[in-house]
């Protein structure tokens, strides 16, 4: 029973119990007032009653849910009734031929009433805003969480169904790459699957996941144009976010591939150097068959939002496109 009732006791109740007793031994060790004596609790419980009622009461009643005239008229009410019953009810029990005979004033009064409540007050407001800042990081981690979950579901249907449509096209041409076509998107949907659903994956397993992406764009490209996948510094020892580049490798070769018959230009640059990593992307597109008609897909702001959550300024992204050529500069920070 005692157990269960110190589980109910919040944290800000045991801040104020701790300063009750500082309070008290404040008082005890003052060289002007050797040892407590029993008005001193009376003095006190007056106190502690406007201290419940603001705390407990007027705060998350009135303050809180921003009726502040009714909270400023009830803190008004509470100071008038504890000066009142120190005044007019205890001074004249305890001091009766001294501070009993006399009123010495209303801030006078209140400067003696108004240290005790306000600092009880303090404790409990910055108690209930750390709180507050607690759930609202928990929200808001919870919100990041969320939205990342649902970027990586968008990302496994946008490639297959980009995948599926070259699939079907090398099928219906009864091409011999048709079942190499087949392993190897097999070998990528497993990574997807299985690596794409953790927080991070080693950079080797990633960088091994775009070369077989390359691989399998490449097909489709045959002798129509020049891909190159250049990889360049250490990638055993860092670790990435999976699936965070593919999107722009992917942008090449579906700009170029359904703009040009030929003359298709692809240049891929991975760098690391130490937990710095720049991606470079750029490919040659044709602006005179039809690629406004280009479906506007989802991969490219999807990995912008994921960026902004994952790598919060710690990546740079510049995309140029200019005279033909589309670009893409990425730069992040490995850093855990």
């Amino acid at each position: 029973m005692i157990k269960k009732l110190f589980h109910k006791i919040t944290p800000d109740i045991w801040l104020q119990a701790l300063f009750v007793i500082l309070f008290f031994l404040t008082k005890a060790l003052d060289r002007h007032h050797t040892h407590l004596h029993n008005y001193d609790f009376y003095f006190f419980a007056n106190y502690l009653v406007a201290v419940i009622l603001i705390n407990y009461w007027l705060l998350p009643r009135f303050f809180y849910k921003k009726k502040y005239v009714r909270f400023a008229l009830g803190v008004i009410t509470a100071f008038a009734v504890v000066m009142l019953v120190e005044e007019l009810v205890l001074e004249k029990i305890f001091f009766p031929r001294s501070r009993g005979n006399s009123f010495p004033g209303v801030i006078h009064t209140l400067g003696e009433v108004a240290p005790t409540i306000i600092v009880f007050i303090g404790i409990k407001m910055g108690w209930d805003i750390h709180v507050k800042q607690k759930e609202m990081d928990r929200l808001k981690n919870l919100m990041s969480e969320s939205e990342l979950k649902f970027l990586k579901t968008q990302i496994n249907p946008h490639f297959l169904f980009n995948n599926l449509n070259n699939l079907y096209s090398y099928a219906l041409a009864n091409s011999p790459q048709t079942p190499k076509i087949i392993l190897q998107l097999s070998s990528l949907l497993r990574y997807m699957l299985y690596e794409g659903a953790k927080p991070q994956v080693p950079l080797a397993k990633e960088v091994k996941y775009l070369q077989d992406f390359v691989a399998l764009q490449q097909l489709q490209i045959d002798d129509r144009g020049l891909v190159t996948f250049e990889v360049e510094g250490v990638i055993d020892n860092q670790v990435i976010a999976p699936l965070i580049l593919v999107v722009f490798i992917e942008n090449c070769f579906k700009h170029s591939t359904s703009s040009q018959t030929e003359g298709i230009r692809i240049d891929i640059h991975l760098t690391v150097n130490k937990d710095q990593l720049r991606l470079y992307c750029s490919n040659t597109y044709s602006l005179e068959q039809n690629n406004d008609n280009i479906a506007k897909g989802i991969g490219l702001k999807n990995v912008q939002a994921r960026l902004q959550l994952l790598y919060p300024q710690r990546h740079s992204l510049v995309i140029k496109d200019q005279n033909n050529l589309y670009e893409v500069n990425l730069e992040l920070d490995l850093t855990s």
